[in-house]
């Protein structure tokens, strides 16, 4: 477990590195997007797959998308209470546009 998660983790430096040392080349660069596209929409279908094989998942997926329900709710409710708390006790100051 611990030698997976410290591969995705160099996996991950190794992108930021070549991205921060601008090592692409401009073709690929241009690529990015659709070759980012491609990965994600590639892991959730392997991801599908894997909660297909399951039996438990599938045989409780209504209880399981409940409570993932329950728990988004209270994560956006309470990341918007913090933000209106934390906005009132940190004062921003406007600076005016000039034209």
């Amino acid at each position: 477990m611990v030698i997976t998660l410290i591969k995705y983790l160099g996996i991950l430096v190794l992108g930021g590195l070549i991205g921060y040392k601008d090592k692409l080349s401009p073709k690929l660069e241009g690529k990015l997007n659709t070759i980012q596209t491609a990965s994600l929409l590639f892991l959730l279908f392997v991801m599908g797959i894997t909660i297909g094989i399951n039996d438990k998942v599938i045989s409780n997926i209504f209880s399981i998308g409940l409570k993932a329900f329950i728990i988004s709710i209270f994560a956006v409710g309470f990341s918007i209470l913090f933000v209106h708390l934390v906005k009132k006790f940190i004062p921003l100051e406007e600076k005016e546009i000039e034209s």
